[in-house]
C-alpha cells in the first residue's frame, strides 16, 4: 500500500510539471527562407507535449510566383512557466512560376527539421523564435539546404 502512495504522489507531481499547450494556435511565422518571407501559421495540440504545425507560405514577385505548404511533428519541453523549447521534423510540398521564362515551372518536395523556443503569455498570445534547416528535391528553384530563421506571433485558444 505504502508503494502504491509514493508511486500516486510521484505520478501527480510528473504529472503536474508537463508542459500544458494551447489546444489551437493560429497566426504568422516571419522569416525569410529562400525568400518566402511570412507564413501562416496554425499548430494544433496532439497530446500534453507533442504537436502539429502547418505552415502555407507564398511569394508573389517579378521574378517569380511560389507557393510551398509545410507540416512539422513537433516535440515539447518545459523550461520554466511560460517558457518551452520543441523540436520537430516533417516535410512538405511546393510549386514555382517563374514570371521572366514561360517555360520555367515546376513542383517541389523538400524535408524540414525544426529547434526553438517560445514563450505563453497569461492572456492568448504565443511568440516563438526559431530555424528550420530544410533539403530541398528539385533540379532549379530549391534544390539544397535553406536555414530559415523565423518569429512566430500566435493567437491561442
Amino acid at each position: 500500500m505504502k508503494k502504491l502512495v509514493i508511486l500516486g504522489v510521484l505520478f501527480v507531481g510528473f504529472s503536474a510539471s508537463a508542459q500544458q499547450i494551447a489546444d489551437n494556435a493560429i497566426g504568422l511565422r516571419i522569416g525569410g527562407n529562400n525568400g518566402f518571407g511570412t507564413e501562416i501559421s496554425y499548430q494544433r495540440a496532439l497530446w500534453s507535449n507533442n504537436r502539429l504545425e502547418l505552415d502555407l507560405g507564398w511569394k508573389d514577385s517579378d521574378a517569380y510566383d511560389a507557393y510551398k505548404l509545410t507540416g512539422l511533428y513537433q516535440w515539447i519541453w518545459n523550461i520554466d512557466d511560460g517558457f518551452h523549447w520543441y523540436a520537430g521534423a516533417g516535410g512538405g510540398i511546393g510549386s514555382w512560376k517563374s514570371n521572366r521564362n514561360l517555360t520555367n515551372d515546376g513542383v517541389y518536395a523538400f524535408l524540414a527539421g525544426d529547434v526553438g523556443i517560445a514563450y505563453s503569455f497569461e492572456f492568448p498570445l504565443q511568440l516563438s523564435l526559431d530555424v528550420r534547416p530544410e533539403i530541398g528535391f528539385d533540379n532549379g528553384f530549391n534544390d539544397d539546404l535553406n536555414f530559415d530563421l523565423a518569429l512566430g506571433v500566435r493567437y491561442q485558444f
